[in-house]
């Protein structure tokens, strides 16, 4: 049995260890957020935007049409290519305020993601769907896995935002963003 201070020490150490843990996981998930905050919309995408108490106003599922743009009430045509979500809430609200609302409270979320690309040596090559925190070893996962003849160290990537579309060799563990292309290698031994 231990003494009362062994057991106190002990308590504040699993506490410490706790605390620990619990900041490296919202470390983590703050470092994900701020991948996915600072997110750039294109061609694609589906959007979803709301203005408070302003039911004529919502406009839900809408996907980015190939120029990147959707036609809202009051502003018409919008440009969304390369914009963020806070960029696309102060865009409207900017253009809402004074012409049509005193205070506009708008809210734009991502319903669905453009899709990522996958080919090579993989069991099904093709366009999946992205998932924010979405790596190449989960995209070779949701793919089927890696072909008898696979080459797991030459991997390439080329990123949708990257306009050379120059091929970057990466790892398993490399982040997937929406648009990019994975082509998995294969391997002549």
């Amino acid at each position: 049995m231990l003494s009362r201070p062994a057991h106190a020490a002990i308590t504040i150490a699993r506490l410490a260890v706790a605390g620990l843990l619990a900041l490296l996981a919202a470390t983590a998930q703050g470092q994900d957020a701020g991948s996915i905050s600072n997110y750039r919309l294109a061609s694609g995408d589906i959007i979803s935007i709301q203005v408070l108490g302003e039911e004529d106003l919502k406009r839900e599922r809408i996907r980015l049409s190939d120029a990147a743009t959707i036609s809202y009430p009051i502003l018409g045509e919008i440009k969304l290519f390369g914009k963020t979500v806070a960029e696309l809430e102060t865009f409207i609200r900017d253009g809402l305020k004074g012409r049509y609302l005193v205070n506009p409270q708008v809210t734009v979320t991502i319903v669905e993601y453009r899709n990522y690309f996958i080919n090579g040596q993989v069991e099904k090559p093709g366009g999946y769907q992205y998932s924010p925190g979405l790596t190449v070893r989960k995209a070779v996962s949701i793919a089927g896995g890696f072909r008898e003849r696979a080459n797991k160290n030459k991997i390439f990537v080329i990123s949708d935002d990257d306009r050379s579309q120059t091929p970057k060799r990466v790892d398993q563990d490399t982040r997937v963003k929406p648009g990019d292309i994975i082509t998995v290698e294969e391997s002549f031994f």
